[in-house]
């Protein structure tokens, strides 16, 4: 039996960290790390002197880019990567480069101390690798080349202090003082257990009701905030345990859930969160959930079933892979008697698509949302200010809707350039 456990696994790049064996010479270096992804490496243009720029990014108080040669800068059949300086005036840079294997090994690092760049200059790593090389060994499952690019700080650049607003709103959780609303939390189960040691089962939280309003309306439109005879208005939740209400409201003021805690709670955290529509909460509760669940013939149907009734189109995508993958196993041991016949007709269906035709349909340039993970469906949703809660096929219509109205757009605005001729 194959599992999925360890193929949704996310790596998260640390913004500021330690420099590899090559620089360690000394522990009071801070060392700036981005990681560049060419998408579809494969199908960049490959022809000898033919590149792709990276967007910009800024490091040290200069703006960068990285220039990709996949087809080999001087020399056929290579590839080449060119770091590129973006603002004015000269400045010296110490920094390393390295290519991700797809088995999260280094392919290769190029170490470069003190180099000077001039304004828009570029220092190269000409012809590096064999592109086969890259093809066969560093491409991930989406055909994604990762650059491991690592700056040493320079202690000298100009200091921007981070706006602290963010901070200020996050500082105000639980301060009773400005506070104008208040959630008295427990859970109806434990209340009933409890019996005579009810009322101390209740916790207490002080909130604000313009921070709700603006980041959980759901929550917000529990009070009755226009009532000037009332002091502080005071609501009770009975469905959610008091931790997992606190984990909530704090995300709401911009805090973040422990990745322990957001594991260990990931199911309440989701239900709670699906319930008052705090949807990016609720969206990083279930791809915890995904990490620290192993799929398996025993809780498959059971994690379906759930993964439907929360709309978690991530997890339902993950556990439909694994009944794919593991087909004939799946029809000698379980029952579908439970599972609706639209979740699996269509599911199936579209991941079946997807497999076979991905590979096809990409080369050809074109953009199928239906052939698209859940996680490119939210990625390019986002991108677009829409939103990125809902089912497949919620989130197929207002990306294809979007196209349409854009495909529209593109054309009055050449009818009105015609009618000025």
């Amino acid at each position: 039996m194959t599992s999925l456990h360890h193929r949704y696994r996310y790596v998260t790049t640390v913004d500021v960290g330690s420099p590899s064996s090559s620089y360690a010479s000394g522990e009071s270096e801070r060392w700036q790390s981005f990681k560049i992804l060419f998408h579809r490496f494969a199908d960049l243009p490959s022809a000898v002197g033919q590149s792709t720029l990276s967007p910009e990014f800024t490091c040290n108080g200069h703006r960068w880019c990285l220039r990709i040669y996949p087809g080999g800068f001087r020399r056929a059949g290579r590839v080449s990567l060119h770091l590129v300086h973006c603002s004015k005036g000269n400045v010296t840079a110490s920094y390393e480069m390295s290519v991700i294997k797809k088995s999260q090994g280094l392919l290769c690092t190029q170490v470069v101390n003190d180099h000077n760049f001039v304004s828009h200059g570029e220092r190269c790593w000409t012809d590096f690798s064999y592109r086969s090389n890259i093809l066969d060994n560093c491409l991930d499952d989406n055909g994604t080349l990762a650059v491991l690019l690592l700056f040493k700080s320079d202690s000298a650049s100009p200091f921007v202090p981070n706006n602290p607003m963010s901070g200020m709103i996050t500082d105000m959780f639980l301060d009773e003082e400005t506070a104008d609303v208040c959630f008295t939390v427990s859970n109806e189960d434990v209340l009933e257990d409890a019996g005579d040691e009810a009322a101390s089962s209740s916790v207490t939280f002080h909130a604000h009701s313009q921070i709700l309003k603006a980041c959980a309306p759901i929550l917000a439109s529990l009070f009755d905030t226009d009532d000037e005879k009332i002091t502080t208005a005071t609501v009770s939740i009975t469905d959610v345990e008091p931790a997992i209400f606190r984990h909530l409201l704090h995300y709401v003021y911009g805090g973040i859930v422990p990745d322990g805690e957001m594991k260990t709670h990931a199911k309440d955290i989701i239900n709670a969160a699906d319930k008052y529509s705090i949807v990016n909460l609720k969206l990083a509760a279930e791809v915890a959930y995904v990490e620290s669940t192993e799929i398996t013939m025993e809780n498959a149907i059971a994690n379906l079933l759930y993964a439907d009734s929360r709309n978690c189109a991530f997890l339902k995508e993950v556990v439909v892979d694994y009944l794919i993958e593991n087909s004939e196993e799946a029809t000698e041991k379980l029952s579908f008697a439970d599972v609706p016949g639209y979740l699996m007709k269509d599911l199936l269906f579209v991941i079946n698509r997807r497999k076979k035709h991905k590979v096809e349909e990409r080369n050809r340039g074109e953009i199928k949302f239906t052939l698209m993970g859940v996680g490119e469906l939210r990625r390019k949703l986002d991108e677009k200010g829409l939103a990125v809660d809902g089912s497949r096929e919620v989130m197929i219509r207002a990306l294809e809707e979007n196209a349409s109205k854009s495909a529209d757009a593109g054309k009055d605005d050449d009818s009105d350039d015609s009618s000025d001729e």
